[in-house]
């Protein structure tokens, strides 16, 4: 099988190849080996290997992944685990929906520790619930524990752990004299020097 035509599409990384056969490929570069980042790849006349007609049709696939994953993205944050799994969902092989994630990530565009931080906020302004909860919900969301606790710490900072501590106690109508007040509280994930703290003054 050899190469017909080839034409360079609007992106500078994006080839539309014809093969003898009649098939069609609209892929990016970036999804082939490195061997085909070279464009005496892409000469018309040259004979290609099953092994690169795959390539091809790999990368195509991936182009149509990406375009599926973007417009997932244009309409909420998120996880690298989510893209995955809704690619996959969409008909998408794993390893075609892992390099479309590769991408995403590499260009910023998928990004757990901004997921993280993000929904936290969200999360932060209409629910009480303790930072045990909260790092339980990240985590079910394929956030790693390292990406959650670092977003935890710069989502609630003392300030905003006392201030959560105290919607807790009021949407659970819990007080300082309440029996068992300080288990309760860490077993919620309150911090010990928040809950020292609350004791004292109350």
């Amino acid at each position: 099988m050899t190469i017909i035509a080839v034409k360079t599409g609007a992106a500078a990384d994006t080839r539309r190849v014809e093969l003898s056969d009649g098939s069609l490929f609209s892929f990016k570069v970036c999804y082939l080996p490195s061997v085909f980042f070279d464009d005496d790849h892409y000469t018309p006349g040259r004979e290609i290997s099953p092994g690169e007609e795959e390539s091809f049709r790999f990368a195509s696939s991936c182009l149509r992944g990406e375009k599926t994953a973007l417009r997932l993205v244009s309409r909420a944050e998120q996880t690298s685990l989510g893209i995955i799994r809704k690619l996959q969902k969409a008909g998408y092989s794993s390893p075609c929906a892992r390099a479309v994630l590769a991408r995403l990530e590499e260009l910023g565009i998928v990004d757990d520790s901004r997921y993280a931080r993000l929904w936290l906020q969200a999360r932060l302004a209409y629910k009480a619930e303790g930072p045990r909860r909260l790092l339980a919900a990240l985590r079910h969301r394929g956030i790693s524990r390292q990406e959650a606790e670092e977003a935890l710490r710069t989502v609630l900072d003392s300030a905003g752990e006392r201030a959560l501590l105290e919607k807790f106690l009021k949407k659970k109508r819990l007080s300082g004299e309440e029996p068992g007040i300080a288990n309760i509280l860490r077993g919620e994930g309150f911090s010990p020097s928040l809950i020292q703290e609350y004791r004292e003054n109350t």
